[in-house]
């Protein structure tokens, strides 16, 4: 059975007795354009001559001149229509404006969703793959939702209300110097300031280095302040994602987690932790395959349902597919970082990335990472905002040490130990900031401790733990 088409009566879009109410209000008190100046813009006004008013108003507002009609007609020019301004100052003032002004908000919303609509048939006509159709149209259906939008440009009321508002929450922190989100380790917030919204972050590694790791503990840190986390896992099950988390979380190892051999004080911690697991706002994305297309959709997605993400982290660029026709992988990772980067500042939320390193950086004498070692591409160092390394000594000696016995045992020698590690559960690690586009680049020592999957800073114990402790 065919549907029927749908009419859309155009009339219910709009409210020209609410748009003269709203104006009339702001001449009666100038005070009330700057609550309702988060809230709409001029494209909201569905009249043009009201548009051209609400311009006015705030040129008078941003030259320190009083919203009058003198000035709004000296303001308007060749735009002033005396009908409009006429029928705006006969209107009764309202009192409560901000919920008209939200309801204007709704009808200007509801009609950029029909024109969007509207332009479907014409877009799938075109002679361009699915995916970016797709891609396309979510793009333009997020950027209309997406109601916290203010616009790149940014006038000066706005600016200095934002900078109230960040002054004052910076004086509400217990660490004044993190700027955005916490890492968890307190010397790396000293040398980084936290993760920053926009950001496109790199971690980087040899595999074996812990980069994943390092990353589950960002995560637990970002989860605890109450924040949520989306996670694209290109290697690793997300039931293996929540098992190291817990063992992080908990201080049970990782093997007793796996092999379920614990004693009955850890069944009741793990039994606490995934309680408090399950209260988190965690999204993973588990799938094998994914590209910049699904990451856009998924994260658009999720950010609109749940405005309180406030991080992604994807394991690992290497991994993920282009949607380019590029035969060269070091112009598909550059697709992708970029598209990475673009996708930061649009959410407006940090992203943080996982990164292989060359192998050839294990041909050298001394092995700590540089930005060179980045594989496949130099757009990453490009378009990263901070790239960190993580870097642990012992794994080195340790394989040099295997290689070297392997060695006697063929030639038939005795093999006498050159290098023992100092202790068996723990070892020294650094986090190498190679790059910090906010600051100086450095080094930060901290501590992997291999029973819980966790680094930890070498002075400091992690605060999540204790509370699991009993």
């Amino acid at each position: 059975m065919a549907r029927k088409s749908v009419e859309f009566d155009l009339s219910l879009l709009y409210d020209l007795d609410m748009e003269r109410a709203i104006l009339s209000s702001i001449l009666s008190s100038n005070d009330l354009l700057s609550e309702i100046f988060d809230t709409i813009n001029k494209d909201d006004f569905y009249l043009k001559g009201h548009s051209d008013i609400f311009m006015a108003m705030i040129e008078c507002l941003n030259s320190d001149q009083p919203i009058a009609t003198t000035f709004l007609k000296n303001k308007l020019g060749q735009k002033y229509d005396e009908s409009i301004l006429s029928d705006v100052m006969a209107t009764s003032a309202i009192v409560d404006v901000m919920s008209y002004a939200n309801e204007l908000k709704e009808k200007s919303i509801k009609r950029s969703l029909l024109k969007i609509a509207q332009e479907v048939p014409a877009k799938v006509s075109e002679d361009m793959p699915v995916r970016d159709i797709v891609d396309e149209i979510s793009s333009e259906i997020y950027a209309v939702s997406d109601t916290k939008k203010s616009g790149a440009i940014k006038q000066a009321p706005e600016i200095v209300a934002n900078l109230i508002d960040y002054i004052k929450k910076q004086a509400d922190l217990d660490e004044k110097g993190v700027v955005g989100l916490s890492t968890g380790f307190r010397t790396l917030n000293e040398k980084t300031n936290g993760f920053k919204k926009g950001d496109l972050i790199i971690v980087a590694a040899r595999p074996g280095m812990g980069k994943t790791t390092i990353c589950l503990n960002f995560m637990n840190q970002v989860l605890q302040d109450g924040k949520g986390v989306v996670f694209f896992s290109l290697e690793m099950p997300a039931e293996q994602i929540m098992m190291r988390m817990l063992s992080s979380k908990t201080s049970i190892p990782l093997q007793n987690i796996i092999s379920s051999k614990m004693d009955d004080e850890e069944l009741a911690r793990l039994s606490d932790a995934c309680e408090y697991m399950s209260s988190r706002k965690l999204f993973v994305h588990d799938s094998g395959y994914v590209n910049i297309h699904q990451v856009r959709t998924q994260l658009r997605k999720l950010k609109t349902a749940h405005p309180e993400i406030e991080l992604c982290v994807i394991d690992y660029i290497g991994l993920m597919m282009s949607t380019s026709n590029f035969s060269e992988r070091h112009l598909q990772i550059a697709e992708i970082s970029r598209g990475l980067k673009l996708l930061a500042r649009e959410l407006n939320i940090p992203i943080i990335a996982l990164s292989q390193l060359n192998r050839s950086l294990e041909s050298r004498d001394n092995k700590r990472p540089l930005l060179s070692d980045l594989r496949e591409s130099g757009s990453i160092e490009q378009d990263a905002d901070m790239i960190l390394f993580v870097y642990r000594e012992e794994v080195y000696l340790a394989q040099n040490e295997k290689e070297n016995e392997q060695k006697a045992k063929k030639e038939g020698k005795e093999y006498v130990a050159k290098w023992k590690p100092d202790n068996l559960f723990e070892e020294k690690a650094e986090i190498i900031i190679g790059k910090n586009r906010n600051g100086e680049p450095g080094s930060v020592e901290v501590v992997f401790e291999k029973q819980f999957t966790r680094f930890v800073d070498r002075t400091f114990s992690p605060v999540s733990t204790a509370e699991f402790h009993g």
